[in-house]
């Protein structure tokens, strides 16, 4: 089973949360606060595991959370951080959030990391909170809550060259006749449901050949099997392009090679630059040569390789051309554009400075934003003297005067997150 895109849910671990607690010990009067802190949280970070050629393991475990970190205990012992989770992807995985659709991370390497959800940092216990003014407070915070996200995976075969072309062309044949690949062949439209690899054997010219699905007119827009091929096509460093030139289906052999590379730079206009060699098979058929003389006409300046895969006629050739090309070709592969997932910000408003915006729920006064929701999450309310914290914070954000602008009334039911509470002027 082939599983080249799935989507999954991450979790970083949640901080530990804060202590409260005194010192009493004989001889030390007047002890003082001595709550620890929590601790960090997990990251979930994917790394490339070689030995993986599939995200099908992600068919059947879709959710990965990062264990939290450990609370802080009392005589100011803090609580130990979590260990981080890794997952392991195979090389050519692109990781995308599937909210904003940027991408968190282009993973291609062995050993190449990336995190993809970060765990929040561990609660304060009340010795941090200590000053002259108070020298006992009773505030500690909550761990704060991981970074939790739906992301979209898709594995993007890394392969040196990549097969192109209608469906039925013969690129499973060749494939199967340069490489130790064993690729379902059959007289019939889209055979090969998933791509293949092989090795071709030149010695220190040897590469990997990725034989890819069967392209129709419309792929670009995921007509046929669309999308799915075309995101393999991307990693390749070169692209052989063959056509049937005996025209064994009814086309002509030269709107193929329009249509193919039509659907190509449709898709990925960087695809225009790729290196292509053009391969004219199935040139032991008889209507092959004829075909092939207008070809040529029609495109004066287009090398083409004639060949027979299934005669293996003018084979070899083929592959000691395209190794020689391969090495005047850089291996360092375009890789997708990573967004600093630190910069992302999921609420805006563009009245409020401190990133909260004010809506209504029937009655209630909804104040969301990431900061805001974020405090709450971390303010132990158990705690009188937390929640009074917690109140000349909103005050200072500007929460209290936005919401009396807003027609916020004494007694009114405002709600931060899963908090509710009456507001009062």
């Amino acid at each position: 089973m082939f599983v080249d895109q799935v989507k999954i849910y991450v979790k970083g671990g949640d901080g530990g949360n804060g202590a409260v607690s005194f010192r009493r010990e004989k001889y030390v009067p007047l002890g003082g606060p001595a709550g620890g802190d929590g601790g960090r949280g997990g990251d979930v970070i994917f790394v490339v595991d070689e030995g993986l050629r599939t995200l099908v393991d992600f068919r059947y475990q879709k959710h990965f959370k990062a264990p939290r970190g450990e609370h802080g205990r009392n005589k100011s012992q803090h609580g130990a951080g979590a260990e981080d989770m890794y997952v392991r992807v195979p090389p050519g995985t692109t990781v995308i959030d599937d909210d904003t659709k940027e991408v968190i991370a282009d993973l291609i390497e062995h050993g190449q990391s990336a995190v993809i959800s970060k765990g929040g940092r561990g609660g304060r216990g009340n010795i941090r909170f200590a000053n002259a003014s108070n020298p006992a407070p009773h505030i500690s915070e909550n761990g704060e809550p991981g970074q939790e996200r739906y992301i979209m995976m898709e594995l993007k075969l890394i392969a040196d060259v990549g097969l192109v072309g209608y469906p039925s062309v013969g690129k499973s044949t060749l494939l199967s006749s340069v490489t130790a690949a064993k690729p379902k062949i059959a007289a019939y439209h889209f055979t090969t449901l998933t791509p293949n690899l092989g090795v071709v054997d030149l010695g220190e010219n040897s590469f990997v050949m990725a034989d890819l699905p069967g392209l129709i007119e419309g792929a670009h827009e995921g007509v046929g099997l669309g999308h799915q091929f075309l995101r393999h096509v991307e990693r390749t460093r070169l692209i052989v392009h063959v056509i049937d030139m005996a025209g064994v289906d009814g086309r002509d052999p030269y709107e193929d090679y329009l249509q193919i590379n039509r659907e190509l730079v449709l898709y990925n206009l960087k695809l225009e630059d790729r290196p292509q060699i053009v391969v004219a098979n199935k040139m032991d058929l008889p209507e092959a040569a004829e075909n092939l003389q207008r070809f040529k006409e029609k495109l004066p300046d287009v090398q083409v390789y004639e060949i027979s895969s299934a005669t293996r006629q003018g084979v070899q050739e083929l592959m000691y051309a395209i190794g020689d090309l391969l090495a005047t070709i850089p291996e360092k592969t375009t890789v997708e554009e990573v967004v600093e997932v630190e910069e992302r910000v999921v609420f805006r408003a563009e009245k409020e400075p401190d990133g909260f915006e004010i809506t209504k729920d029937n009655e209630v006064f909804v104040v969301s934003g990431e900061k805001i929701e974020k405090l709450v999450r971390m303010t132990n309310l158990n705690s009188y003297d937390s929640a009074q914290r917690f109140a000349r914070q909103m005050r200072g954000m500007g929460v209290d005067e936005a919401l009396r602008k807003h027609g916020a009334k004494d007694g009114d039911t405002v709600r931060i997150g899963k908090l509710e509470f009456d507001f009062v002027e």
